[in-house]
């Protein structure tokens, strides 16, 4: 079998009391959708937090390419080609396009105007297009503002974003929440075309309908612990579910 892009093993997180992740196994392939699902307080979160570098795991292995890492910072995550978005997409709102995506890594002007840190508009704003129209983001321009596009397109606009240094894997958390037929139908679009790109992509949902229309496997935590991985050519939602809630356990209500 193919390496995956990236692994945990036995990873696990404790916070005082409360045991939010424990034994949790699995891999993300690249060219490959892998939903998280779980109820509230699976621990969902804080996996995530783990992959991206907040969170530093108690114990467990991390790998990418076969190769165990240290992920225990944002930056590290960064470096080792590790991109998330989160529900709350930090854009700014008084920002055009152009200015969120490259904001806090902004391409500054060659020659002299670079000893005096002028950035290079036209550098920023080409590149732009060239990424938005590479996966085929549909907002009217580059140079409009955040605030006034709808919840779809700001959501493809941080995806956008998380692209720009050329990630393998790329975390979503809950895509499209919150969004109506049309604008989570181009956010799963956008989703299924990083597939396409060969990038590893992990979408975190409560919504299963929406997993199932792009995810390939879905892993489900129940109480900080695997709940099983379902292929979705195999499985149908209603087993998600049982894994969920442990219905498909013998007296329902053991982890």
């Amino acid at each position: 079998m193919a390496t995956p892009l990236l692994a945990l093993k036995d990873v696990s997180k404790r916070f005082g009391a409360v045991q939010a992740l424990a034994g949790v196994d699995f891999e993300i392939y690249a060219g490959e959708v892998l939903g998280l699902v779980g109820d509230n307080g699976a621990g969902k979160s804080t996996l995530v937090k783990v992959v991206s570098g907040i969170y530093a795991p108690d114990h467990g292995e991390i790998s990418m390419d076969g190769v165990p890492v240290t992920v225990r910072t944002p930056e590290d995550a960064t470096e080792l080609g590790i991109a998330t978005v989160y529900q709350d997409l930090a854009l700014a709102d008084n920002l055009d396009v152009v200015a969120n995506l490259f904001l806090g890594r902004e391409e500054l002007s060659e020659g002299v105007a670079r000893a005096t840190w002028q950035i290079d508009e036209t550098a920023m704003e080409h590149r732009s297009h060239e990424l938005l129209e590479r996966f085929a983001v549909t907002i009217p321009s580059v140079r409009t503002e955040v605030a006034s596009l709808s919840g779809g397109q700001r959501q493809q606009v941080a995806v956008a974003r998380s692209l720009l240094g050329e990630p393998k894997i790329v975390l979503l958390d809950e895509p499209t929440a919150a969004l109506g037929v049309a604008q989570t139908a181009q956010v799963l679009l956008l989703i299924k075309q990083l597939r396409e790109r060969g990038l590893g992509v992990m979408v975190i949902s409560h919504n299963l309908a929406d997993v199932f229309e792009v995810a390939d496997r879905v892993f489900v935590l129940r109480l900080g612990r695997p709940a099983g991985t379902f292929d979705v050519t195999q499985a149908s939602q209603d087993e998600v579910v049982a894994a969920i809630t442990g219905a498909h356990l013998q007296g329902g209500d053991r982890p």
